[in-house]
């Protein structure tokens, strides 16, 4: 309806200028981005370089064969002796990493040729792991499912979202050449670990077993590939697709992430429901007995129908009933059919009960902490060569230390990267790995020009702040001395750095001015 006063022919004024300003705005800045990420980013990859490297890794051979081997061997021993060290010394050992990359690779180049190479090294090696794998669990009297092998039998959409980071970290690390970060990237995506778990399944005929970890492997598998795809389309590599081929690749790759995503989200959601329903039904247990009792243990058993949930509780009165009120007031909260199972110890207050609960809970996290300490230690003794002995652990301290035996290729970057991996799995505790004396890496300055006109300044380049992290990193670690040799103002600043990092510096200055630094051990002087 219109006014009295409105005039029919006039037209609402619409800001049409300032949008025209915002959207040319967006399209100067998204231009920008893509001439800088052509130029600076991709345009500084060798891609004949890369391409060749990551072809020559993927062949068949006996000694891709037997690494595999190796691997699955140590892997399946570790599951079955419940070790986390040991699986992550076989995680480090397993060469399918080479392959997977291939096929992503492959993919984003239109190189089929290449694509028939990985797939075919990679579906050998997977049979070989997995044959393998079956033939030492027929040939070992121990056969039971550890907690090692089944946190690997229950992939979620949290498993998707490793595998893709990984895989992110990977491709970058391939491109770039900077190699040493695939010792924390095959930690992190654990390809063998969820394969000698299909062999276990195999072996023992335990199909629950054998088909979760199947799923988890085909999860890291694709993932993997699918994400190393699209990191290298990125980066330039799909010089032999046409464009029709490119929109048809973008889209099974998000399909088949969409794929993945859907039971993958299930499983996590059914994960979140039992730590929900074990809580609640520690809420439950504590209702019946009015607080006036503690619960010590709560095991709930989701795999059986009806859901089955045991609990041991300390009380200074014994309920008669309480199995079954805790059952019906669960099963009302759930909505599901559950059976009780509880447990009563009488001890004379409720107050005894809090310290009988109390001591219970204090003697199982110590036994948890001992467990702890064992096995950093062996993990820390696997990951520098040397005999669990040689690994100092205070456990009351929380401090964990090893001196690393020298490692055939392995750069200071390399054993800064394993502590730093090791550092984030146990946040309570602080990992000192102290290397052996590697070559110390040198450090690059730049000029830098100032925005408000004044003269250029000089600083160390994006890899020469990385440098001279690491170098007061392996002198805080070894406590050796360096010195730094090369232009005087360079040295200074260099040093200053250091010092600031707490480093011990011997300063070598030369000429005047700036360049690149050399940074050297003092030992021998």
């Amino acid at each position: 309806m219109q006014t009295p006063n409105a005039d029919p022919s006039a037209q609402p004024s619409t800001p049409e200028p300032s949008l025209g300003k915002a959207r040319q705005g967006l399209a100067d800045t998204w231009n920008g981005v893509v001439h800088w990420w052509l130029t600076d980013v991709s345009g500084t990859v060798d891609q004949v370089a890369v391409i060749e490297s990551r072809r020559a890794e993927c062949r068949l051979s006996a000694r891709y064969l037997l690494m595999t081997c190796m691997s699955a061997g140590i892997a399946i021993l570790g599951l079955l002796q419940g070790s986390a060290a040991v699986v992550i010394g076989a995680m480090l050992l397993s060469p399918l990493m080479d392959p997977i990359m291939g096929v992503g690779f492959a993919l984003a180049t239109g190189d089929y040729k290449w694509l028939r190479q990985s797939a075919r090294a990679l579906a050998i090696g997977t049979l070989v792991a997995v044959l393998f794998t079956a033939l030492v669990v027929w040939a070992s009297p121990l056969q039971t499912i550890t907690s090692e092998i089944a946190s690997r039998t229950r992939p979620s959409l949290l498993d998707l979202g490793v595998a893709i980071f990984s895989s992110i970290a990977g491709a970058y690390a391939m491109i770039r050449g900077r190699l040493g970060t695939i010792v924390g990237v095959a930690i992190a995506t654990a390809l063998m670990p969820p394969l000698a778990v299909v062999g276990y399944g195999l072996a023992t005929q335990n199909a629950t077993v054998f088909w979760g970890a199947l799923f988890l492997f085909v999860t890291n598998l694709t993932a993997i590939a699918l994400t190393a795809t699209a990191m290298a389309r990125a980066y330039g590599f799909s010089s032999n697709l046409s464009e029709k081929q490119t929109r048809f690749q973008t889209l099974l790759i998000v399909a088949v992430f969409v794929a993945l995503s859907i039971p993958l989200f299930l499983s996590l959601r059914q994960i979140v429901w039992e730590a929900q329903a074990t809580r609640q039904a520690t809420g439950v247990v504590e209702s019946v007995f009015e607080g006036r009792a503690t619960v010590s243990q709560l095991a709930p058993n989701f795999e059986r129908t009806p859901l089955r949930v045991s609990a041991t509780v300390f009380t200074p009165e014994i309920v008669g009933d309480a199995e079954e009120r805790a059952e019906r007031l669960l099963r009302r909260s759930l909505g599901v059919e559950i059976t009780m199972s509880l447990t009563q110890i009488r001890v004379g207050s409720s107050a005894e009960a809090q310290e009988e609960a109390q001591l219970a809970a204090a003697r199982e996290e110590e036994a948890e902490a001992a467990a702890q300490a064992e096995d950093i230690a062996e993990r820390l003794a696997l990951l520098g060569g040397v005999p669990v002995e040689d690994v100092t652990v205070d456990r009351s301290r929380r401090r964990a230390l090893v001196r690393a035996r020298p490692l055939d290729g392995a750069s200071l970057a390399a054993y800064a990267e394993i502590e730093r991996r090791i550092d984030s799995t146990e946040p309570e505790w602080d990992i000192r790995f102290i290397p052996p004396l590697r070559p110390l890496p040198s450090v690059p300055f730049e000029q830098v020009e100032e925005e408000d006109g004044t003269d250029a300044s000089f600083a160390p380049t994006a890899r020469g702040r990385q440098a001279l992290a690491l170098v007061a990193w392996a002198q805080s670690r070894t406590g050796v001395p360096v010195r730094l040799s090369g232009p005087a103002d360079a040295v200074a600043a260099a040093r200053a750095a250091l010092v600031e990092q707490g480093a011990e510096v011997v300063a070598r200055p030369q000429a005047s001015g700036y360049g690149t630094v050399t940074v050297a051990w003092t030992t021998g002087e």
